[in-house]
């Protein structure tokens, strides 16, 4: 068995920006990686799959975007290749292509069974992500089996899919993404919309990420009796990373011929049933949006912006929402797939340490586990709100291996989380 000081799992943004600060701070440690350096973005056939941050968002310790397009929106394998740089220059002790098979308490820390070999190990930190398996609610198994079904971790492009229409479930990120890009292939879509949080992706002339950013809304500090519940229960943002800044939200889908309707209720045969709440939903994402934009409104006067940037616009469309039907035979109106765009769910089989609640999920608070030594980053909400984000675990990162050290009796503060 080979001794470390502390075990990392997952070699993403998370698991590489802990890495950098324990080698900056002189830990010996190992990162357990199960394919190779930011798999999940290597695996992802989504092919026109991009970042819905901008490029200069793209900040981790000692790290930062320094390309000719700090404005842009990396595409999945840029981010690879950023990623991968990254560890590079981080000197991150890598181990990729193991498996780990079983996390145990053992004496004074824990034992972890890999499929390259055993380690001992006084801390370990589980960065497996936020986005790792689907979660594809029951009524998917009441559907016909001539319907074909993807994922947003399965689908690759239009042509992937059989001829005819697709229905598409989900309105955040995802669900918005695909139906645009369907119904720019010449499908039939229908979009199955549940809770979402609007946002535009430019207002009066500035992407929405430099407002959020200007006014540290990202970085709001989450309580600390926020329960990994409620962050799975968080919709997501609806907003996608295009080089034409182009507005993905529910009434430009509309623009483009897209059917909406409300949260899907179930599924028999070719037979689907949805909610009659499309108009409360929606009008609930737009009343969000237009107190945002209110905020943005009240900071660009108080710094003295208002002369600088474009002045505030007409308020916001929403979405038509009269008519939605509740119910869709697939089958008479041409749709032969349906693509789940419903969030993700995480799974832990090889963590056998009693951190676990009744759903599944690490009880963590800030990252921090009940279990001595035992940590999280990457975890969505873990201590702000953009703690899933590249930008974001910087700081959980930084926190969490402070208290590492701290355990180990060097105390001493991090610096700057970007370096």
């Amino acid at each position: 068995m080979i001794s470390t000081t502390v075990a990392v799992i997952g070699a993403g943004q998370a698991g590489l920006a802990v890495s950098h600060l324990l080698g900056r701070a002189g830990v010996d440690h190992v990162v357990l990686e199960r394919g190779r350096v930011a798999e999940r973005w290597r695996a992802r056939p989504w092919e026109s799959l991009r970042l819905l941050t901008p490029n200069w968002m793209s900040r981790l310790p000692g790290w930062r975007y320094a390309g000719p397009d700090a404005a842009g929106f990396m595409p999945a394998r840029a981010v690879v290749d950023y990623l991968a740089a990254y560890a590079v220059a981080s000197d991150a002790p890598v181990l990729q292509d193991t498996d780990v098979r079983s996390v145990r308490a053992d004496g004074d820390g824990y034992r972890v069974d890999t499929s390259s070999g055993s380690w001992h190990t006084r801390s370990v930190v589980v960065a497996t992500g936020w986005c790792d398996l689907p979660l594809v609610p029951a009524s998917a198994a009441g559907l016909a089996p001539g319907v074909v079904q993807q994922s947003a971790t399965t689908y690759r492009n239009a042509d992937a899919l059989p001829d005819g229409g697709v229905l598409v479930v989900g309105a955040s990120a995802s669900g918005v993404q695909l139906a645009d890009e369907l119904a720019a292939a010449g499908r039939r879509v229908v979009l199955a919309v549940g809770r979402h949080r609007r946002l535009t992706r430019t207002y009066r002339g500035l992407d929405v990420m430099w407002w959020l950013d200007a006014m540290r809304l990202l970085d709001r500090r989450t309580p600390v009796h926020v329960a990994p519940g409620r962050a799975v229960a968080e919709p997501s943002v609806q907003l996608a990373g295009r080089d034409d800044l182009r507005d993905v939200d529910l009434p430009s889908l509309q623009d483009r011929g897209v059917t909406l309707v409300g949260r899907l209720r179930g599924a028999d045969g070719t037979r689907v049933r949805f909610g009659d709440d499309l108009a409360s939903t929606t009008r609930a994402a737009d009343d969000r949006l237009r107190g945002l934009l209110r905020r943005m409104d009240a900071y660009a006067h108080a710094v003295g912006l208002d002369d600088e940037i474009a002045p505030v616009p007409p308020d916001v469309p929403g979405a038509r929402t009269d008519g939605a039907p509740v119910e869709l035979d697939l089958a008479a109106a041409g749709i032969t797939g349906v693509v789940w765009a419903t969030g993700y769910r995480r799974d832990y089989p090889w963590l056998h340490v009693p951190v676990l609640d009744a759903d599944g999920e690490i009880r963590h608070v800030h990252g921090t586990t009940a279990a001595p030594g035992l940590h999280v980053v990457g975890a969505r909400l873990q201590s702000r709100r953009n703690s899933t984000f590249i930008d974001g675990v910087r700081h959980d990162a930084s926190a969490v291996v402070g208290r590492i050290l701290s355990g180990l009796g060097a105390g001493a503060r991090l610096a700057d989380p970007v370096g």
